[in-house]
């Protein structure tokens, strides 16, 4: 066999998919000549293309690891799509114009073929190249058994072979991140979909391993929700988690939210919460809810983050659900926590609007002192006495007593939410 000199190709990365106009070439006496020496070979090339396409099959089992599989799962199938392809190549020799389109497409087709099948795209083009590399090769060989004295024509007409390699190499690669760009797409907007699916609690149960597939998490398993609001949204909470913390994170219009595996280790024992960064930036609202046994209940545990959400301060912090339950149970229905309100200081509403703030005011602090006057009056600013004959005058006017237990939690339940639900609307 003799070994054929071929120039190096030069590939041009980046060209559209229409064919590119070329400027016609003005051909010498001797480059006619190489072209009828050409069409002579290619004709016997394609008489025997089914022995070339089991040569060129061979060559890819052996050199190229990535086809091994194809090959394996559907031999036919990839010797078909090879046999077309040397075809068209083989063809466009005697025929470039008329052949050229057809050409194309199947050319694309193989890289959008080939993506889908996961294929690394240098494995593809290497293909190609052994494919290129086998015909140039089998024209020179041909010609040399047939007419030995030919084979020095052939360098003329090299060119015209090896840009054609060229040509497709660059459309197989177009085709092929083209179709890759479109598949990464369609991935990253599935797991977007199952994401948000398992978030609002509408996911199916059939779904479930799908979704966990997806999202990189186990389908068992406790899981926190964290809800993150606020300018620099939850890339600042992520800088903050641990590593070894696995989380995936949902970006909303308003609100992100991060589902967290609450693993043996990287939390603390029953809350579930511990891998979650206590301190936020400025500005950055987060909410962290329980942990919830199994990703089918990672719709309630996102609920239960919006309302410790929706308990952060608007200067920003974070806020663990678990630690603020009454808070949480008022603003969980603020229907009912007004009317909580009005029962309980609407007696009050017959004095000046100052007057009964300091009432308010006074029993919120003597709450927050543990029931003790002497510390709330430090807090106030006043006497200890001045505090015990305000809170009495609150049980006069209100008719509670708040050394009543009913009446006591009833006064706290009403005091948070006169904190939390924004003032009713001015008459």
């Amino acid at each position: 066999m003799h070994p054929a000199v071929r120039p190096r190709p030069v590939f041009r990365p980046g060209s559209p998919p229409a064919p590119r106009s070329r400027a016609p070439r003005s051909r010498s006496l001797i480059d006619a000549e190489a072209l009828r020496v050409l069409h002579r070979a290619a004709r016997m090339l394609l008489d025997g293309l089914p022995g070339l396409t089991d040569r060129l099959v061979d060559a890819l089992r052996e050199r190229q690891p990535a086809y091994r599989a194809a090959l394996d799962d559907d031999r036919p199938g990839t010797w078909q799509e090879v046999h077309r392809s040397l075809r068209h190549s083989v063809s466009s020799l005697l025929d470039p114009r008329g052949t050229r389109d057809t050409a194309r497409q199947c050319s694309w087709r193989i890289g959008v073929t080939r993506a889908e099948q996961g294929i690394p795209l240098d494995a593809v083009l290497h293909a190609y190249r052994l494919g290129g590399a086998l015909v140039w090769q089998e024209l020179v060989d041909v010609t040399c058994r047939t007419a030995p004295e030919d084979v020095r024509l052939l360098v003329h007409v090299a060119g015209d072979v090896w840009d054609f390699v060229d040509e497709h190499c660059t459309l197989v690669a177009d085709a092929y991140r083209q179709t890759e760009r479109q598949l990464t797409w369609r991935r990253e907007n599935r797991v977007r979909l199952l994401a948000a699916a398992l978030l609002d609690g509408t996911g199916r149960i059939a779904d479930l391993p799908e979704t966990a597939q997806a999202l990189g998490l186990p389908e068992q398993g406790r899981y926190t929700v964290v809800a993150v609001a606020g300018a620099r949204s939850a890339d600042a909470v992520r800088a903050l988690l641990p590593p070894r913390v696995r989380v995936h994170w949902h970006t909303g219009p308003e609100t992100d939210y991060g589902i967290v595996a609450a693993e043996d280790g990287s939390v603390a024992a029953g809350d579930g919460n511990a891998a979650v960064p206590a301190a936020t930036p400025s500005g950055l609202r987060v909410g962290i809810g329980p942990a919830v046994a199994g990703l089918a209940a990672v719709g309630e545990a996102r609920r239960l983050a919006d309302t410790a959400l929706g308990l952060c301060p608007v200067t920003g912090g974070t806020v663990r659900l678990a630690g603020h339950l009454p808070e949480a149970l008022v603003v969980s229905r603020p229907d009912l926590a007004s009317l909580l309100v009005e029962r309980a200081f609407g007696p009050l509403g017959r004095l000046e609007p100052g007057d009964a703030d300091v009432l308010l005011d006074t029993v919120a602090a003597w709450l927050a002192c543990d029931g003790s006057a002497q510390r709330a009056s430090r807090r106030l600013y006043c006497h200890r006495n001045t505090v015990l004959n305000r809170l009495r005058r609150y049980e006069r006017l209100t008719g509670r007593c708040l050394s009543r237990p009913a009446d006591l939690v009833e006064t706290a339940l009403a005091l948070t939410a006169r904190r939390l639900l924004p003032p009713p609307p001015a008459p």
